[in-house]
């Protein structure tokens, strides 16, 4: 599966990401790497809230 990054660049320098097909999907970093990476992690808890939905 083939993810869209759409990474724009802050006022405060820090990099601020969202995944296009799942907008629910967003974070930051200092760097674009770290962006990267804390992206991927909310991907996963995106993912896992939806297959585990609370009552």
């Amino acid at each position: 599966m083939n993810l869209t990054a759409i990474i724009e660049k802050g006022e405060n320098g820090w990099y601020v990401g969202q995944i296009e097909e799942i907008p629910a999907v967003i974070s930051q970093g200092r760097t674009i790497e770290e962006l990267k990476f804390n992206l991927l992690d909310a991907l996963q808890l995106v993912l896992q809230t939806q297959e585990n939905p609370l009552p």
